[in-house]
């Protein structure tokens, strides 16, 4: 793409002003400039007008399968499901795409280290777990880890240094999210840089289509795989490939299932499996009504009351009709770094503008049949999204004492 038909894709869109400074860039600037304007999707912009979102639908109560009935037919589930992996239907995909900003580090949120007397890093207590399903299964999984375009380069270059703690070098595949423009309240797209445009992931529902456009989907295919999962980087505790949980969604025949924690409050901040309209879906903590919080299911027990941990079990060719254009664009108001008019940078301390993501939650609302996976949450639910305090470093460092791991 050269200057002239960079102008004339903004043109459309309004945004003649990510060329204002091009002039000013040297020659790679000019062409990786270029290169972003060219590879950019600018029609993300008209859902600006969406902001408040659709209206939701009629929520109705959606079953888990429970602990007691999980360990009663574990052994069942267990080696279907081992049956499933040791086919080769079983691949797994790490969300990886995030920064560890929140925790202090510049690093990619997977490298960051949770140890106190040795070195334990989040990428490596997430591949340790699927180790032991390799361990047991004899059968190594293809493990995809969905970077993004600010933490690729760190991310495969910190793996591949550490040897993927272990893990079948050739059984790893990298693939960048797709990024999508960031712009003011005046729906101006914003400038990271004089010749950069500033930009963030497009949602963690952005896997299948950012996987898609690099033939992994097709490499999936033909590997025989029909379950994957996917889960996100954040929690050191989750089991990956699960062969009891793939077991148990082979035996429902399911879209999907997703993994899922009894709520340690009525009020608990995380989303919840339900029916919208009779069909899956997930629920925010924000949109249950009191009512929803107060519902009994008919063993007398809260009717909304398991919490998603973000570990979701597709089949994978249920996925291949289903486009972006079927997600609804959720439209963010964040804090997002900039140029000022003089071309100065900016680090606002409020949100000055919108982000626009997909979220997996959504993906789940395409499909026919899903099964809630109750886990127990403190064997699999340590999030650290925190240095300190609740879904934290030191609660995360807890719960894996708590389960024998050494740090």
């Amino acid at each position: 793409m050269n200057k002239s038909e960079a102008m004339q894709k903004l043109a459309q869109y309004g945004q003649e002003h990510i060329l204002k400074y091009y002039d000013e860039l040297d020659s790679a600037g000019q062409e990786q400039l270029l290169r972003q304007i060219e590879e950019t999707d600018f029609s993300v912009l008209r859902f600006l007008g969406e902001k408040e979102g659709k209206p939701r639908g009629t929520f109705t109560p959606l079953a888990a399968m429970e602990l007691d009935e999980i360990t009663e037919r574990r052994e069942e589930f267990r080696q279907k499901g081992l049956s499933a992996i040791r086919e080769g239907k079983v691949a797994a995909l790490m969300l990886a795409g995030g920064m560890g900003t929140r925790l202090g580090s510049e690093n990619p949120k997977g490298m960051y280290d949770i140890g106190i007397t040795r070195h334990v890093y989040i990428f490596q207590r997430l591949i340790e777990n699927l180790l032991d399903v390799v361990h047991e299964s004899g059968y190594p999984v293809h493990l995809l880890i969905m970077t993004s375009e600010k933490n690729h380069d760190a991310t495969v270059n910190f793996l591949k240094e550490k040897q993927y703690f272990g893990y079948p070098e050739d059984r790893v595949h990298f693939f960048r999210q797709s990024m999508a423009p960031a712009c003011g309240y005046d729906g101006k797209i914003l400038l990271e840089g004089k010749g950069r445009i500033a930009t963030s992931p497009n949602g963690n529902a952005g896997w299948y289509a950012s996987m898609d456009r690099v033939g992994l989907v097709d490499f999936l295919e033909k590997e025989g795989v029909k379950w994957i999962n996917v889960f996100a980087v954040d929690n050191v505790l989750q089991r990956i490939a699960d062969p009891v949980y793939v077991g148990a969604c082979e035996t429902a025949d399911v879209s999907v299932g997703g993994k899922v924690v009894r709520k340690a409050a009525r009020d608990e901040k995380v989303g919840v499996i339900c029916l919208e309209d009779g069909r899956p879906s997930i629920v925010e903590y924000y949109d249950l009504s009191d009512e929803m919080m107060d519902a009994k299911d008919a063993k007398g027990n809260p009717a909304y009351n398991f919490g998603v941990i973000l570990n979701y079990l597709f089949q994978l060719p249920l996925l291949k009709n289903l486009t972006e254009d079927d997600l609804p664009m959720h439209v963010v108001e964040k804090k997002i770094p900039c140029l000022d008019e003089a071309g100065e940078e900016v680090h606002p301390s409020s949100p000055n503008g919108y982000k626009f993501e997909q979220l997996v939650l959504d993906m789940i609302h395409q499909l026919d049949t899903c099964l809630p996976f109750e886990v127990v949450r403190e064997h699999e639910f340590a999030p650290i999204k925190n240095p300190t305090g609740i879904d934290s470093v030191e609660s995360a460092r807890e719960l894996c004492k708590k389960n024998g791991i050494e740090l």
